[in-house]
């Protein structure tokens, strides 16, 4: 099999980028961008740390994330499985990236930058809901943000409204498998639903 192995094969491999590629790209929000970011309520954060990398998505019943100052976002840390994947790269490495999309559009929006974790008591108040407050806030700085081409969700028809999860393996199906029964996924995924509601913030 061959790879390619340096940075000039890849660049003779594809070309040059058009000079729209270049030129959205903005180091701290624009009122454009802002508009965008404010309606999304997903992204996907990516991390990477001493153990390798991380993907993790992230979901608010409102914007995903606060904008604190035009090059800085704050994004809560709700209630997950407690793996840490992404807080642990963070501590370590403070490099992040997150990909923001809305239902409908095509267009997904990309911020690198650099994060810290705040257990800061005003800023944790910040976020409050139903009486709850996050654990920790993620600080993002902002170094770039620009729009992605609609091309991959296209392709995907991510947003063409058929449901295409119908005869997928449950996650109580994958605990079953990953634990040779001990784990009876059928009644995991039962009670899924109300532990869910109850911990949801």
């Amino acid at each position: 099999m061959e790879f390619v192995e340096t940075i000039e094969q890849l660049e003779k491999l594809y070309g040059t980028p058009g000079d729209a590629s270049l030129v959205k790209v903005a180091t701290q929000m624009t009122p454009l961008y802002r508009h965008w970011i404010m309606a999304s309520k997903f992204c996907v954060l990516s991390t990477v740390g001493p153990n390798g990398t991380d993907g993790s998505p992230r979901g608010d019943d409102g914007p995903v994330v606060t904008e604190l100052d035009p090059q800085t976002l704050a994004m809560p840390d709700w209630r997950g499985n407690n793996r840490l994947d992404s807080l642990r790269n963070i501590v370590a490495d403070g490099r992040v990236s997150l990909m923001f999309m809305v239902p409908g559009s095509n267009n997904v929006v990309r911020v690198n930058g650099q994060a810290k974790i705040s257990v800061d008591d005003e800023m944790l108040e910040q976020f409050v809901r139903k009486g709850i407050r996050p654990r920790s806030v993620i600080i993002i700085k902002i170094g770039e943000i620009y729009a992605q081409c609609a091309r991959a969700l296209l392709r995907a028809g991510l947003w063409s409204g058929d449901d295409q999860s119908i005869n997928l393996p449950s996650v109580g199906d994958i605990l079953k498998e990953m634990t040779d029964g001990t784990i009876d996924g059928a009644t995991y995924d039962a009670n899924w639903p109300g532990r869910a509601a109850k911990t949801m913030w």
